[in-house]
C-alpha cells in the first residue's frame, strides 16, 4: 500500500491510500476555492449530560447532485471535483461542511449568567472516506483486497486525529441507501473526530465499569463468549472474527462484528485480523442486500476506545444495522424510540439471524 499525502485548493488535507506501490497520483487542485468558514461549537445538556454539536454552515452543503456532478468522483476535463487525480483507490479528505474542525473561532463559555448551559468550540475534524473511484459500486462489492486498504485507511486515521489535542474519540461509520438520508450516492464513509466522549460510548462503558467490579470480568468478553456459546444467534465466524445479531437487538436487522481476541481500537487489530476482516464483512453486507432482493440500507459503525479514558475496558467492534423490516417496510424511530430511547424490535433477533444465515447460503 502507498500512502500519498496532499493538501486542496482551500488548505483541507487530502491522503491517497494506494493498494499497490507503484501509483502516481495528480496533487495539483487547479480549482480557486474560498477558505471553508467553520463556526462549530458545542453546548452541554446538563439534563442528560450529554453534548450537543450545532453547526450552522452545514445547511448549505451539497446535497444529491447529479451523477455528472458528484464531488467525489475522479477529477475530469470540465469538471475538478474534490478529487484531483482521474482515479484513484481509495481516498480520505477533510470534509469541507464539517461538524467539527481545528480552526473554528472561539466561544463565550457560557450561554447564561446562571452557568447552567455550557459551550464550547467544536474543535475537532471530520473527513470523508472515498471506498473506489466507481460512483455506482458499492462496498459490498469491493474485492477482500480493497477492503485491507480501506481498513490502513482507518487505521491511519484513528492514530492521526488522536493526536489532536481537542479530539477524545473517534468514530468511523458509513451510511448507506437514500432510506437512510445519504446526501451523496458516491460509495463513502466518513471520520468523525469528537472533542468529547460520546453518549453512546459513555453509557456502555460506564456498564462494563460496573460489571467489571462486580465480577473482575470483562462484560465485552463475556457477552462474546455467551453468543459463541448460545449459537442461535451467530450469522457466521472465522478464524479471528464472529458476526452475531445480538440478543437485544434494536434494529430489525442488526450484526455485531468482533474479535475473537478483545483490543481497544483498530491500530491495534494484528495484520492477520486486518486480512480477515474483508472476507467476513463483504459476506454478511452481502447478505443483507439478498434478504429481500433490494440494496439494503444499512449503518455501519466503528466502536473504539475513547482517546484517553477507559481504554482497558473497551472493546473494539463493528454495528452494522438497517432500518428495513421488511422488502416494503422500514423501521422508523416513533414516540417511543425518539421520545423516550426505548426501542421496540418488530423481528425477533433469533429469527434475523436465521433469515441472514439462509442468505450466507444464497
Amino acid at each position: 500500500m502507498k500512502r500519498t499525502s496532499a493538501l486542496l485548493a482551500d488548505g483541507r488535507e487530502i491522503i491517497y491510500f494506494d493498494d499497490t506501490d507503484d501509483a502516481v497520483r495528480e496533487l495539483n487542485d487547479p480549482r480557486d476555492l474560498p477558505a471553508a468558514l467553520t463556526a462549530s461549537e458545542i453546548r452541554h445538556d446538563v439534563l442528560l449530560d450529554e453534548w450537543v454539536a450545532v453547526a450552522s454552515h452545514r445547511q448549505t452543503r451539497t446535497h444529491l447532485p447529479p451523477t455528472d456532478q458528484c464531488p467525489l468522483c475522479p477529477s475530469r476535463s470540465g469538471h475538478h471535483t474534490e478529487i484531483p487525480s482521474p482515479d484513484y483507490d481509495v481516498v480520505v479528505f477533510e470534509n469541507r461542511f464539517p461538524s467539527f474542525a481545528e480552526n473554528v473561532p472561539d466561544v463565550e463559555p457560557w450561554l447564561d449568567a446562571a452557568h447552567v448551559m455550557e459551550r464550547r468550540p467544536g474543535r475537532g475534524r471530520c473527513e470523508v472516506v472515498c471506498f473506489t473511484s466507481d460512483h455506482d459500486s458499492s462496498f459490498a462489492a469491493l474485492t477482500p483486497d480493497r477492503v485491507r486498504t480501506v481498513m490502513e485507511a482507518w487505521v491511519d486515521r484513528t492514530v492521526e486525529l488522536s493526536r489532536i489535542d481537542a479530539v477524545e474519540q473517534v468514530f468511523i461509520f458509513e451510511n448507506q441507501g437514500p432510506e437512510i438520508g445519504v446526501t451523496l450516492t458516491h460509495p463513502h464513509g466518513q471520520v468523525y473526530a469528537y472533542p468529547f466522549v460520546t453518549p453512546t460510548t459513555s453509557q456502555m462503558l460506564a456498564a462494563v465499569r460496573r460489571h467489571h467490579d462486580r465480577t473482575g470480568h470483562n462484560l465485552f468478553e463475556q457477552l462474546l463468549a455467551s453468543e459463541l456459546a448460545d449459537g442461535s444467534r451467530v450469522v457466521t465466524e472465522n478464524e479471528h472474527w464472529v458476526a452475531f445479531v445480538p440478543g437485544s437487538a434494536r434494529w430489525p436487522f442488526e450484526v455485531h462484528l468482533y474479535p475473537r481476541d478483545r483490543v481497544a481500537d483498530l491500530p491495534a487489530l494484528g495484520d492477520t485480523e486486518r486480512d480477515a476482516f474483508g472476507p467476513i464483512y463483504l459476506s454478511v453486507l452481502r447478505a443483507f442486500d439478498r434478504l429481500f432482493g433490494v440494496p439494503m440500507p444499512y449503518i455501519s459503525a466503528w466502536h473504539q476506545a475513547p482517546v484517553r479514558s477507559d481504554r482497558e475496558l473497551a472493546a473494539l467492534h463493528l454495528r452494522l444495522f438497517s432500518i428495513r423490516r421488511d422488502k416494503d417496510k422500514l423501521k422508523y424511530l416513533a414516540g417511543s424510540e425518539s421520545g423516550m430511547g426505548a426501542f421496540v424490535n418488530d423481528v425477533p433477533p433469533e429469527q434475523a439471524a436465521a433469515s441472514l444465515r439462509d442468505a450466507l447460503q444464497q
